[in-house]
């Protein structure tokens, strides 16, 4: 019954965020270029790239950050500049920069050889032995995530950011994934083996 319930509220939740208008999500996101680049292809590595995301990822995160300042930070995602950033905007507006970001094309990015077998392993295999889940089981075997189940697309992205997020997820610092999924792995993993995971899906496609 749980899981019905949890499938019938994605779907919902879905329709809502079809609903953007990309257009409209192209001229309110001149303020956003400054960190995530004029096509959401941010070229400061410590930023997420926003190009190519599924439109249900972006609008969460969005509707999150706003939550975490409207609650003093004990809900959703509390960044300083982010939530400073989405305090504003109305569900229309969140709605329709995830719909514009959504519709642009990611830019390719590679992974360094000496982080590909560690980060392969981990990716597609996890670690029994400690409990360490596959990434592969919800992000895909090419990084793509998926729109009904709210895994963001991770291909791609910004190594050094992939990075700085596992390591919030790993000191609790962030708290909105699904059923804490991300903070359980992230606890088991060292800081070379984060370094090699972050650097192994920015290169995978």
């Amino acid at each position: 019954m749980k899981k019905l319930v949890l499938i019938l509220s994605l779907l919902a939740s879905c329709s809502a965020w079809a609903q953007g208008d990309a257009e409209a999500g192209k001229a309110k996101a001149a303020t956003c270029a400054a960190c995530h680049g004029a096509d959401g292809n941010s070229i400061m590595a410590q930023y997420p790239k926003l190009a190519g995301q599924h439109p249900g990822y972006l609008e969460k995160q969005l509707k999150e950050f706003k939550l975490g300042i409207t609650s003093g930070g004990k809900q959703g995602r509390n960044d300083p500049v982010m939530s400073a950033m989405a305090m504003p905007l109305s569900e229309q507006d969140m709605s329709d920069l995830a719909a514009y970001y959504a519709s642009l094309p990611i830019s390719d990015n590679t992974t360094p050889e000496s982080s590909i077998e560690i980060g392969q392993q981990l990716y597609r295999f996890g670690d029994a032995e400690r409990g360490v889940a596959a990434c592969i089981a919800c992000h895909g075997p090419r990084g793509n995530g998926t729109s009904l189940s709210g895994f963001p697309k991770i291909s791609g992205q910004n190594a050094e950011y992939v990075k700085l997020q596992l390591e919030k997820f790993r000191a609790g610092e962030r708290q909105n994934d699904m059923n804490t999924m991300m903070r359980a792995v992230a606890a088991k993993l060292s800081d070379s083996e984060i370094t090699a995971l972050s650097q192994y899906v920015g290169g995978l496609h």
